[in-house]
């Protein structure tokens, strides 16, 4: 398989751009929610039962998070009681192929070693 040349040389792991996209979408829960998003707008109950283990704070705090740097979007329904649904923006979908190459990798060099 040929290796793409990166034309820049990058010095620091600041210069890298793969550093401003982990501060987006990495950590321990994001790309789990991120993923799950990828299916089908979920509510926030939905999104915790989803996630065995991540505790209700962190789960807002990603979701607020997520939805600041317009991977997600928050849409409140009026109705009583209030429904709220996330899905991915377009700025989230662009994600997709970048999400589906990860899980490919997973499946072959990690998933698959265990089986």
């Amino acid at each position: 398989m040929a290796r793409k040349i990166i034309g820049k040389k990058y010095s620091t792991a600041n210069d890298c751009p793969i550093t401003a996209s982990i501060a987006v979408i990495g950590g321990k829960w994001k790309p789990i929610i991120i993923w799950l998003l990828m299916q089908e707008p979920k509510r926030f109950g939905e999104l915790h039962k989803s996630i065995p283990g991540i505790a209700l704070k962190v789960l807002s705090r990603d979701l607020k998070a997520l939805e600041t740097d317009g991977i997600i979007s928050r849409t409140v329904f009026a109705e009583v009681p209030p429904r709220v649904e996330y899905s991915l923006t377009a700025k989230g979908c662009s994600l997709t192929g970048i999400m589906e190459s990860l899980a490919d990798w997973s499946n072959q060099h990690i998933l698959g070693e265990e089986h």
